[in-house]
C-alpha cells in the first residue's frame, strides 16, 4: 500500500447501530491522498451509511474520524464536514426540484452582491461555465424538476464540483449517466486527482472500478472485508470478496414456449413541446412469458413510452390493448387492467420514504383488500405483505420498519413487490438494476425469469447493453422517439444495436447546439 503520510482521512472502530440492523460494525478505513479511493460491497453492506458518517449526514453510534493531520473529528451536519473539506455526491439525489439548476448549485452557498442580495447572474453565469466543463447543454435557468434524472445527476455533480474540497465521496455517480457522460465524468476525476483532491467512489459497475481506482476497499455486512491496490486484483477477486463466492449469474433458457400476445401498442404517440414527437408511432406486441428489451440513449424516448402506457399523458395518443381488450383512463384504470411500473427513479416516484415497507407494498393495491366500503381486510393484507417479502427475499427486520432504513437493492424489491400485489399481466420496469449491486442485481434478474416463467409479459428498459443481450428474448432501440431497430436474441450484436441507438442521435444533437 502506500505510506501512512498518504492517508488523508481515517476511521477507527466506526460503528452504526438502526433499529433491528448493524450498518456498520467497527469499521477502519483509510483514504489515500490524491487517489481514487474505489469502496465496494453488496447492497445493505453498509456503504453508503459509512460515506453518510463522514460527510457528517449521520452521526456514527461508536468510533473515530481522524484527519492527515492527526486530528480526530466529529461532524454533526455537512457543513461541519465541508469545513474540513470533505463533499459527497449523494446516490440518490439532493436536489430542490423547484428551483432552477443555478440555484441548486449554489444552494447553501450563495454568491452574493452588497445588500446581502443573492447575485443570480454571476450564478447563472458560474453555472453556465461548470456545465461547459462537464460538456453540457443544460440550461442554467431550467427548473430541476424539468429534467430527466440523468441530468439531474450532472447537476448534482455540478453542484458538488462548485466546492473547494479535499476530499470529494462519488456515490454512485455514474448509475444515470450515458457512455458519453461517463467518459466525461473520468476526465474531469483525473482534474481533481491532479489537484490532490482524494476521491471516494462507489460504483456497481465493477469494471469501471477498475479502470480508474487506485485502491479498493470491500465492505461486506458491515465489516471490512478486504483492502487492496487496484492494481494488484481483477474483477472475479472483487466479486468474490463481495459474495464469498455465491454464484451472481442468471442463465435464461433457451427453449421457452411463449404464450398469446399480451400487449399490442400500435401508433403510440407523444406530441413535444414545441413540434415533433417525444415517442413517435411506436408499435410492439408482447406475449406471455416474454421478456422484451428496450436499448438506448438518454433522450430516446424510453421512460416516457412506459408513462404514456400507464396513463401518465393525456395528450397521449395510439391503441393499446390487453388480452385483446382496448385500454384507456387514468393510471388507477390502467393498473387494475393489469399494467405495473417500476419506475427508474425508486425514490421519488416508486416510493414514498416516510412511511414503512408495508404501506409502500400495498399502495397500489389497496382496493384489493377492501371487504367493505373504505374499510382494509387489515388480515389479508398483512398476509399478503409478509408472502411477498418472503418471496422476494427483502432483507427487514419489520414490515413497519420506515422503507428508507432499508439498502438500494431491498428498496428495489419493495418497489418490485408493490407493482406484483396489484396481480398485472405485463410489468413495465424502467432500469430496474440502477444503483443496486452484482448480487442484487441477479436477485432482480431471477425475479423477471420466474415471473416469465409463470406467464408475465415484461418489458424492461436498460442502458447496459450486456443486461438487454443477457435478459432479453427480443430487443427493440429507440432514438428519437423511434423504433430504430428489432432483433431476436441470438441475433442482436452489439454493434448492431449502437448503431441503431445513434441514428438521428448526432443530428438532434446539432440542431439541439444551435
Amino acid at each position: 500500500m502506500t505510506k501512512e503520510d498518504d492517508v488523508i482521512l481515517r476511521t477507527e472502530g466506526i460503528s452504526m447501530v438502526f433499529p433491528g440492523t448493524k450498518a456498520l460494525d467497527d469499521v477502519d478505513y483509510k483514504v489515500y491522498r490524491g487517489k481514487v479511493n474505489v469502496l465496494v460491497g453488496e447492497n445493505g453492506a453498509g456503504k453508503s451509511t459509512l460515506m453518510k458518517v463522514l460527510a457528517g449526514v449521520q452521526k456514527q453510534s461508536q468510533g473515530k474520524i481522524f484527519l492527515a493531520s492527526g486530528e480526530e473529528v466529529s461532524f454533526n451536519s455537512t457543513r461541519d464536514a465541508e469545513d474540513k473539506g470533505i463533499g459527497i455526491i449523494f446516490q440518490e439525489l439532493n436536489l430542490f426540484p423547484n428551483l432552477s439548476v443555478a440555484e441548486n448549485m449554489f444552494m447553501a452557498q450563495e454568491i452574493t452582491k452588497p445588500g446581502m442580495k443573492i447575485d443570480h447572474a454571476e450564478q447563472i453565469a458560474r453555472a453556465a461555465k461548470m456545465m461547459t466543463r462537464l460538456e453540457q447543454t443544460i440550461d442554467p435557468k431550467a427548473e430541476v424538476a424539468d429534467l430527466r434524472i440523468g441530468l439531474q445527476q450532472i447537476v448534482e455533480i455540478a453542484k458538488a464540483l462548485t466546492k473547494d474540497v479535499n476530499v470529494l465521496i462519488m456515490d454512485e455517480p455514474t448509475s444515470a449517466l450515458s457512455s458519453a457522460e461517463v467518459e466525461i465524468l473520468f476526465r474531469i476525476i483525473e482534474e481533481l486527482k491532479a489537484r490532490d483532491v482524494s476521491i471516494i467512489y462507489i460504483s456497481h459497475r465493477l469494471e469501471e472500478l477498475v479502470r480508474i481506482g487506485d485502491y479498493i476497499s470491500i465492505l461486506r455486512d458491515g465489516k471490512m472485508a478486504a483492502e487492496a491496490a487496484v492494481k494488484d486484483i481483477d474483477v472475479p477477486w472483487i466479486i468474490d470478496k463481495m459474495v464469498g463466492g455465491v454464484k451472481k449469474t442468471v442463465e435464461l433458457n433457451d427453449l421457452v414456449d411463449y404464450g398469446d400476445e399480451v400487449i399490442k401498442i400500435e401508433g403510440l404517440t407523444l406530441p413535444r413541446q414545441g413540434g415533433g414527437y417525444t415517442v413517435d408511432h411506436v408499435d410492439l406486441s408482447v406475449r406471455a412469458g416474454e421478456i422484451v428489451g428496450v436499448y438506448g440513449l438518454m433522450g430516446a424516448g424510453r421512460s416516457e413510452m412506459f408513462d404514456c402506457l400507464m396513463g401518465l399523458y393525456p395528450e397521449s395518443t395510439g391503441n393499446v390493448w390487453l388480452d385483446g381488450e382496448a385500454i384507456s383512463g387514468d393510471v388507477g384504470d390502467r393498473i387494475r387492467h393489469g399494467l405495473a411500473l417500476i419506475p427508474e427513479d425508486r425514490q421519488r416516484e416508486g416510493l414514498v420514504q416516510i412511511l414503512s415497507v408495508a404501506e409502500n407494498m400495498t399502495m397500489s393495491s389497496l382496493w384489493k383488500f377492501l371487504k367493505a366500503k373504505f374499510v382494509i381486510n387489515e388480515g389479508a393484507e398483512k398476509e399478503a405483505i409478509q408472502t411477498k417479502i418472503g418471496e422476494m427475499s427483502i432483507k427487514v427486520a419489520s414490515p413497519d420498519n420506515e422503507v428508507s432504513s432499508l439498502s438500494g437493492g431491498n428498496q428495489q424489491k419493495v418497489v418490485i413487490g408493490k407493482a406484483l400485489l396489484t396481480s398485472p399481466k405485463v410489468l413495465l420496469m424502467d432500469e430496474p438494476t440502477r444503483g443496486i449491486d452484482v448480487g442484487a442485481k441477479a436477485e432482480v434478474f431471477q425475479i423477471m425469469t420466474d415471473l416469465a416463467a409463470k406467464g408475465l409479459a415484461i418489458i424492461f428498459v436498460s442502458s447496459d447493453l450486456d443486461e438487454i443481450k443477457s435478459m432479453s428474448d427480443r430487443i427493440i432501440v429507440m432514438s428519437n422517439g423511434q423504433v430504430t431497430g428489432r432483433f431476436e436474441r441470438n441475433d442482436a450484436a452489439e454493434e448492431a444495436l449502437v448503431a441503431a441507438s445513434a441514428i438521428g442521435h448526432r443530428a438532434s444533437e446539432q440542431s439541439n447546439r444551435v
